[in-house]
């Protein structure tokens, strides 16, 4: 399934699991390079980058075809697909991938909400491989993982310096498989190791339910294809309930299509306002993307819960409601993936995913590595966990009950 011809699925984030947008490549490579004759790297400008003798490239091929022992490990589809990923390391941005045409095929899988894995999302935070949000009723959460978890190990292989994709083929496999994890948490004086075993994920949606008589409790988990239709029943019911007060759970919510989080910031803004802005930087004019309505919330009383597990569109959204309506954020700092990633499909079905933009606030504030900082800080404990307890509801409850 292909989003338009831009897809801007903020975090990176990659879903766990049996596998958490389009631009020129910038250089061409023709026929020449199977008949022996170095082609000349040419920018997207038409100008030849200084430097750049791309000559020593075919210079090693050759080496490796003419004097390597075991030819019959020699796999030139996956050298070149080796030379991509290598080109992309150099760049130091770990939300710019490539993915091979059965890895494009399992991502797409996973954002189309099923898949087999552990049921979480993944980023980079502080060089770290670092779990962004475990799934709803995923076994990452029923094992006790959360947001901001460091992965130190993956079954035997550490994960320092690894890439995204690596870590995914390791932990992904196949329903009733089990995967070990090495966890660091903050506070923890040592690692602990998680056993999980794999399962059939189903992503959810949402959820809602009626708090103290009038106040609509809406837990959004992911921002993916199918919420737009399932918000839109929600609301009608809420609509037709007592309900005349909001409260956005936006927790563990690691993002999503853009396309949706704009949807559904149209129920809390007005039409026409901004509900993020996409700067590519070095000077260049900002694009706004705007509320289309149909506003039937835009004046309900409204809080908004956020934690380190939201991340991407859940920060886009909750940065919305923030700096249009002065809606208040409740709980603690949000993960920061505030990047944009754009996918190109290549001629073999392969794909780049690659970061050419940074969202702001409709205050023109970064999300990338910052997060949002709550208005209200209020901590979820593990003390609280075990309990049954969120304090974080708790305080959001209290507050709009005497709005």
């Amino acid at each position: 399934m292909i989003m338009r011809w831009i897809k801007r699925i903020i975090l990176v984030l990659v879903i766990l699991g049996v596998g958490f947008f389009g631009y020129q490549v910038g250089v061409y490579v023709g026929e020449e390079k199977i008949l022996g004759t170095p082609p000349q790297i040419i920018s997207q400008d038409g100008e030849i980058p200084e430097k750049v003798d791309f000559s020593v490239f075919w210079e090693a091929w050759r080496k490796i075809e003419s004097d390597f022992l075991k030819k019959e490990k020699i796999n030139y589809q996956e050298m070149v697909y080796g030379a991509i990923r290598g080109m992309l390391e150099t760049l130091e941005d770990p939300y710019t991938t490539f993915f091979d045409p059965q890895e494009a095929e399992e991502f797409e899988e996973e954002l189309s909400g099923k898949y087999q894995g552990v049921g979480m999302m993944i980023g980079i935070k502080e060089n770290q491989l670092t779990v962004i949000s475990p799934l709803e009723g995923s076994p990452a959460q029923k094992a006790g993982l959360r947001a901001r978890d460091k992965i130190l190990r993956i079954d035997g292989t550490y994960t320092k310096d690894i890439s995204i994709e690596e870590a995914v083929k390791l932990i992904r496999g196949v329903k009733g498989t089990k995967v070990k994890l090495l966890i660091q948490r903050k506070g923890w004086p040592d690692p602990k190791e998680f056993e999980i075993q794999r399962e059939v994920i189903k992503i959810p949606t949402l959820k809602w339910e009626l708090k103290e008589g009038n106040i609509a409790l809406i837990e959004i988990f992911q921002f993916n294809k199918i919420l737009t239709s399932e918000f839109k029943k929600a609301a009608v019911e809420i609509l037709n309930s007592k309900a005349e007060k909001i409260i956005l759970d936006l927790r563990n919510n690691p993002g999503g299509y853009l396309e949706v989080v704009q949807e559904i910031a149209g129920w809390f803004l007005e039409k026409g306002q901004v509900v993020v802005w996409q700067d590519w930087g070095e000077g260049k004019k900002r694009k706004a993307f705007r509320s289309k309505g149909p506003s039937k919330f835009s004046q309900y009383p409204t809080l908004v819960l956020i934690n380190e597990g939201s991340a991407s569109g859940a920060e886009i959204l909750a940065g919305a409601l923030r700096d249009n309506r002065q809606v208040q954020l409740i709980g603690e700092t949000s993960f920061g993936k505030g990047s944009v990633q754009e996918q190109v499909f290549l001629s073999d079905d392969s794909s780049l995913k690659i970061t050419i933009a940074n969202w702001l606030t409709p205050n023109g504030n970064l999300i990338d590595e910052k997060g949002l900082e709550p208005d209200i800080k209020v901590e979820l404990t593990e003390e609280d966990l075990k309990a049954g307890r969120d304090p974080q509801l708790e305080k959001a409850i209290e507050l709009l009950k005497s709005k």
